[in-house]
């Protein structure tokens, strides 16, 4: 009987929270990184027929893909595993989550025509600040204290790590806040209210991460659907892969990368909150290039140094003391 009663306290190990996250957080490294070198692969090769030489130029087709490959994988898991579970959130919420996501991507994407990679890099990695800002002013939530010191550290110690100057770029020479740099102040500014939303959907609906996936990723195809016919792209792009129908396996490759990484993403969301998805997000590309300089023993600058030190002291208070937020509004 006594037995029966032990057994019967046995917490199931994915109840652990710790252990939840080592494998949210996993699966958004392992996954984006493949991510990142099929889309270099497909965004960056030379395609060649005869004697033309072309280069892929579809962004918003190949993003609508992605989209439509994530909420087929979004449906599937949902009829696996979530089929008697309703979804009471509402559609309009889905709908602002993904304008302000694509919003995001596209104005971060457009601040390359007038700052340098470096900048856009630097400026995407304070994301965890407007996601946590709006959060306080909108939802007016509560963090402690030690939240605002470990997402400054964190993104302090990105900014380090990550920024490389670059004296003789006529980019950066005399180079004032201009265009570039409003169009990466209204991205995180979007992506502030992406968490915001996201928030509220986890707050106020329990919103599940599979049934979170599919609509956003259903608004999302919708709205480039109808882009990429009004723009004629689509015809374009079916022209292109005509002509090189290797690109096609790669294409299905991403997307399906895509959807597994975003079922990490969200499972973040859900579980821990935007905030803490956005940290991960954020860190995600400092593991990858700090992974890059200890397999391949490449030199790290004192900058770098400083960086390092910094993010490993802020993901460590954050552990420590960086409690989830309370909201004082319902």
């Amino acid at each position: 009987m006594a037995a029966g009663k032990a057994a019967g306290k046995h917490p199931s190990l994915w109840d652990s929270m710790q252990l939840r996250f080592v494998v949210c957080f996993l699966g958004v490294f392992v996954c984006y990184f493949y991510y990142g070198i099929l889309q270099e692969t497909i965004t960056r090769g030379n395609y060649i027929q005869g004697d033309q030489k072309e280069k892929f130029r579809f962004a918003q087709t190949l993003v609508c893909i992605q989209c439509i490959i994530s909420a087929l994988f979004a449906k599937l898991l949902i009829q696996c595993f979530e089929k008697s579970k309703p979804d009471r959130t509402q559609s309009w919420l889905y709908g602002l989550c993904a304008l302000s996501y694509l919003g995001a991507m596209v104005s971060s994407n457009s601040a390359l025509q007038y700052v340098n990679y470096p900048t856009q890099v630097l400026g995407k990695s304070c994301k965890p600040i407007p996601v946590m800002m709006l959060g306080v002013t909108i939802l007016r939530k509560k963090y402690p204290l030690a939240k605002y010191l470990c997402v400054l550290l964190i993104v302090s110690g990105v900014a380090l790590f990550l920024y490389k100057p670059n004296k003789t770029s006529a980019v950066t020479e005399n180079h004032a806040f201009g265009f570039g740099e409003f169009l990466l102040l209204v991205s995180l500014i979007l992506d502030g209210l992406t968490g915001v939303a996201q928030d509220h959907m986890r707050g106020h609906f329990q919103s599940s991460a599979n049934h979170m996936m599919l609509n956003i990723n259903l608004w999302s195809t919708a709205v480039l659907g109808l882009a990429i016919l009004w723009t004629g792209e689509l015809w374009d792009f079916l022209s292109f892969t005509d002509r090189y129908p290797s690109i096609i396996y790669n294409i299905l490759l991403f997307g399906l990368t895509s959807a597994l990484g975003q079922t990490f993403i969200f499972m973040t969301v859900v579980n821990f909150g935007p905030l803490t998805c956005s940290i991960v997000t954020t860190t995600r590309k400092f593991f990858t290039i700090l992974g890059s300089v200890i397999l391949f023993g490449n030199v790290m600058s004192d900058m770098q140094w400083v960086g390092t030190v910094l993010v490993f002291l802020g993901l460590g208070l954050d552990a420590k003391f960086g409690k989830t937020a309370k909201k004082t509004l319902q």
